[in-house]
């Protein structure tokens, strides 16, 4: 069955991970681009994952008190028998849990993903086949540039405005569709007049 796509704030949040190893250091990159709070537990965590900034690193081994608190839980031990006991605790209290290669034992899983300022493109095969997840994401690379974070960051900040001025949302639609046409074929922001010029055309029509 396909997973549901749900796009969650997890800025500042407390994230575990269990493991401290090359495959826990990807888990760390993940939530660490999206502002995760994240504590790393493990009797032996390598150097790529302590040298990333303000994660905290703990060398022990994992006990089942450390994961109260968590938001989400990262089993990336090298036991099966751990990460599958490390899943059952999880949820059993409710809390989103990811088992590195045991995708029977996951409450959710990490997609491949774009990422451009807020503007976030995921894509996943439902943990069947990461290379399909991959080609989706190379084939998408080109369209995720720079830019276009920054074309969202200008729409975000004129949304309040275009709302009062235009209420009625097909009209509101229209005059997005038309700004963004604009602005990625001129490769430049619009100024504030010609977003008033493109709202006053818009309303104009019937």
């Amino acid at each position: 069955m396909a997973y549901f796509p749900m796009f969650v704030d997890i800025s500042k949040k407390p994230c575990l991970i269990v493991g401290g190893g090359k495959v826990a250091f990807r888990k760390v990159a993940a939530l660490f681009d999206f502002g995760a709070k994240i504590t790393v537990i493990s009797p032996k965590i390598i150097e790529d994952i302590k040298e990333v900034s303000g994660v905290t690193c703990i060398e022990r081994e994992f006990q089942e008190s450390d994961i109260k608190g968590q938001k989400i839980v990262v089993a990336a031990t090298d036991s099966r028998d751990e990460n599958c006991k490390i899943s059952e605790i999880c949820k059993q209290m409710g809390i989103m849990v990811n088992v590195v290669d045991q995708l029977e034992d996951c409450s959710f899983i990490f997609p491949a993903y774009l990422k451009q300022r807020d503007v976030v493109a995921a894509f996943t095969s439902s943990g069947k086949s990461p290379v399909i997840s991959q080609y989706m994401k190379l084939q998408n690379d080109k369209t995720m540039t720079p830019f276009l974070g920054e074309v969202n960051e200008f729409f975000g900040m004129i949304r309040k405005d275009v709302i009062e001025q235009v209420p009625d949302e097909d009209k509101r639609k229209l005059v997005y569709e038309d700004l963004l046409e604009a602005t990625l074929i001129l490769n430049k922001l619009p100024t504030m007049e010609q977003v008033e010029g493109v709202i006053a055309h818009i309303l104009s029509k019937e």
